[in-house]
């Protein structure tokens, strides 16, 4: 048995540089103290715990600290099932991407699916062998539902490239062969799964890359197969099963009320009920195009938006509520009040970029016929103007950028060196040394796959036009290069991820101006190359946590990234060629394709205007450039301060995800922030502090059962309730009743949706700079 991390407060610990000893003949496990290879918020510097666990309670609690190696993985069975998601779920979230509104089956329910798939196939299939593989190898092993899962998450989500292809033949009427499509779609989901392989040995590997998310999959996989581990703890009450099934029937149940019935128990905003028309309570109080301090929500889905607070650590969580308080709820109300950036002419939190009579930009007005930028008529129709949350969210990418680099130079040097030089076996940590057990997966197997891949990019890039130089995808891939293992490791830790989205706009805006099929390449490359490496490496953890074979997950990610790449873009093709004015406004099935063009807008406003009339000197924004320099300076002096204070609250304030945690804003608002917060913080401090042992059995139970709850019940109000005559069910009768409608009735909803802004110019006239 692990022995318990003492203290009442007790936290996680980290990687630990002082290797373990143990004596095998007596079979006698020495006890050490932890000590952090780098100043880990996570760790408990006063813990004492036992070689044969992990030195977190939040990994003991969720991952068994056994192996079988005899256990069944890589078989027929396993192989059969997760091909069959790896096409289902790709092929139908494609499908529902381009409707709105859509629905998307997530991973966990094909987590839960192929549960009874693989119970069903060990009572049914005969024990025989054809051509020397078993048909039935026994009950169906976690280690094969893993393995299943694992294939389902590669690539349920539509892939980012097929935007590019979508937008090419809406936007700009390029309709190229399906060789290029699908060596674009593979080149930038493989070289992603190339890099994070390679990152492996610094993200995977060190005990301290924890990986929150995982947790609550590992402890869901662990109860869905009765598990049994000493990291479970001896609490009494009823079983994780028991208590799994309640909570997901309940969460289930429950959705059917704030996602249909009383839909404004989801958009809580009681407040702008009280007074709907008065638009300074709506902007500070709403929570579709305000600032949210209404503060509740009965929506678990609207909770987890930004991720489950049950899964991220509390110390993280203050991180992202702290920059959220003092960015949104303090700074923002200055900046619009004050009319910065002429900000009262628009709503005060909208993702719509405006022209100065406070419209929606229309990109069309300034566009060549070759789709380039026409000075002339750029000159006499308007400058592009954001609301306030939409330009500090700039500001604030602009910022975590630098303070990323700087985070990782000055917390996390050493821990790069060190396991730059570590093999597994030698990691201190009772899984990298079970897992050491196992035939490791070559670094020149993941080099090929690079290569194969960088050539197929190549080839597109060139054989196409596609406006994009050879060293601009060289750069692309410096870039997520470089993030990779930064990013990757304040993820890790914290369960939150600093997007490069806004920097490869910026930087392919600035080097190739005019250019939006290259700026869409570019930010592609760059962008979810890296997101790609880490959500690979994040399986490549979970994967470690339950002692999959290496190889064998090698091959099942690359098969199963193939057959969802290849199964997406089939689905595209079919539904252009089928379905009447697909992504029209008007589609009669509503096929409107909202996603492809959210992107394509981008493409133009970034890789047409470009960022030179945005931030460059002189021009409208360029006040937010300076964040770049704040994102620098703020971790050093942290990082000066604590070196005099060590013990002191700094060790827990972490820059890069003060500025990175908010992204989601907009859309997001407070009803997605401060619900999480609360949650984060009464489960992951009060309960964890008061309650360790109810914690331990049940926190990650609890986050897996409502997560699955609301997935399945989503799927359910979808499919029966909204998808059947065009989301006319209901019309005249439910759908128009004062829980469904009270929300909507504000300044906060406005018209169409849009908001409301606090001013409006007289007569008709612009607002904004006379020259621009």
């Amino acid at each position: 048995m692990p022995l318990s991390v003492t203290g009442e407060d007790v936290h996680s610990a980290g990687s630990i540089s002082e290797k373990p000893s143990r004596d095998e003949e007596k079979n006698i496990v020495d006890q050490h103290v932890v000590v952090p290879e780098f100043d880990d918020p996570n760790i408990d510097p006063d813990a004492t715990v036992l070689d044969d666990d992990s030195p977190y309670p939040e990994v003991r609690s969720a991952v068994a600290n056994t192996d079988d190696p005899d256990m069944p993985v890589n078989t027929l069975r396993a192989w059969v099932i997760g091909i069959i998601w790896a096409i289902i779920l790709p092929g139908m979230n494609q499908f529902f991407y381009f409707r709105y509104p859509g629905v998307t089956v997530t991973g966990i329910v094909a987590q839960l699916l192929a549960y009874p798939l693989g119970r069903l196939w060990a009572y049914a299939m005969p024990k025989v062998r054809v051509f020397g593989i078993s048909l039935n190898t026994g009950p169906f092993t976690v280690k094969e539902h893993v393995l299943v899962t694992i294939m389902a998450n590669v690539g349920y989500q539509s892939a980012y490239a097929t935007d590019i292809v979508a937008v090419q033949r809406v936007f700009y009427n390029q309709i190229y062969n399906f060789s290029y499509q699908w060596m674009i779609v593979m080149s930038t989901q493989l070289i992603g799964f190339s890099i994070g392989g390679i990152a492996r040995r610094f993200l995977v590997a060190p005990p301290s890359m924890i990986w929150p998310t995982n947790l609550v999959t590992c402890a869901l996989f662990n109860t869905l197969h009765s598990q049994k581990y000493a990291g479970i703890g001896n609490r009494g009450g009823i079983s994780r099963e028991w208590f799994f099934l309640y909570i997901f029937l309940g969460s289930f149940f429950w959705y059917f009320f704030p996602g249909y019935i009383f839909q404004a128990l989801s958009y809580f905003t009681w407040v702008c009920w009280i007074a709907p028309n008065n638009i300074v309570v709506n902007q500070l109080f709403g929570y579709y195009n305000g600032l949210g301090m209404s503060l509740i929500t009965f929506d678990w889905s609207q909770i987890t938006y930004i991720g489950s607070p049950l899964a991220t650590p509390w110390w993280a969580e203050a991180n992202v509520a702290f920059g959220f308080v003092l960015f949104f709820w303090i700074l923002t109300p200055i900046l619009y009040y004050t009319n910065t950036w002429y900000s009262k002419y628009m709503p005060i939190s909208t993702r719509t970029s405006y022209d100065n009579m406070a419209q929606e930009y229309n990109v069309t007005r300034i566009l060549t016929p070759e789709s380039t930028l026409d000075i002339q008529k750029y000159e006499q129709y308007s400058p592009l103007f954001l609301s306030t949350t939409f330009a500090l969210t700039y500001g604030l990418s602009f910022a975590s950028i630098t303070a990323t680099i700087m985070h990782t130079i000055l917390y996390f040097r050493k821990q790069i060196w060190v396991q730059s030089r570590r093999s597994l076996s030698e990691q201190p940590d009772v899984h990298a040394r079970l897992m050491s057990k196992y035939p490791q997966v070559p670094e020149w197997w993941y080099s090929i796959i690079f290569l194969v891949m960088f050539v197929f990019g190549v080839i597109c890039i060139e054989v196409w036009h596609t406006q994009m130089p050879v060293w601009a995808l060289v750069l692309a891939l410096i870039v997520a290069f470089v993030y990779t293992i930064p990013v990757g490791m304040i993820q890790a830790i914290t369960n939150q991820q600093v997007g490069l989205n806004v920097i490869t706009e910026l930087i392919i805006g600035y080097a190739l101006p005019g250019k939006p099929i290259a700026m869409m390449m570019f930010k592609t490359y760059g962008y979810i190359t890296m997101a790609q490496a880490l959500q690979f490496t994040s399986d490549f953890k979970l994967g470690h946590y339950m002692k999959i074979p290496p190889r064998a997950m090698f091959w099942a990610q690359i098969v199963a990234a193939v057959i969802a790449g290849t199964v997406q873009l089939g689905v595209q093709a079919w539904m252009f060629t089928n379905i009447k004015d697909m992504c029209s406004p008007t589609q009669p099935d509503r096929f409107i394709c909202p996603g492809t063009t959210v992107f394509g807008t981008a493409s133009i406003i970034w890789g047409v205007i470009g960022p030179q009339r945005q931030f460059s000197s002189g021009q409208i924004y360029y006040g937010l450039v300076f964040f770049f320099l704040a994102g620098a300076v703020t971790p050093v002096v942290t990082y000066l301060i604590s070196l005099r204070w060590p013990n002191s609250v700094l060790r827990y304030v972490n820059w890069p995800v003060i500025f990175t945690g908010t992204s989601y804003i907009p859309p997001a608002s407070a009803l997605n922030y401060v619900p999480w917060a609360i949650v984060g913080f009464i489960f992951n401090y009060v309960i964890r502090r008061r309650h360790f042992s109810w914690w331990t059995k049940y926190n990650y139970i609890l986050s897996a059962g409502l997560d699955s709850g609301v997935a399945v019940s989503i799927i359910v109000v979808y499919f029966a309730l909204q998808y059947p005559k065009n989301g006319n069910v209901g019309i005249n009768t439910i759908q128009t009743w004062w829980g469904n409608t009270v929300s909507v009735n504000t300044a906060d909803f406005g018209f169409e949706g849009g908001g409301t802004p606090l001013l409006v110019m007289p007569d008709g006239k612009p607002f904004g700079p006379s020259t621009w």
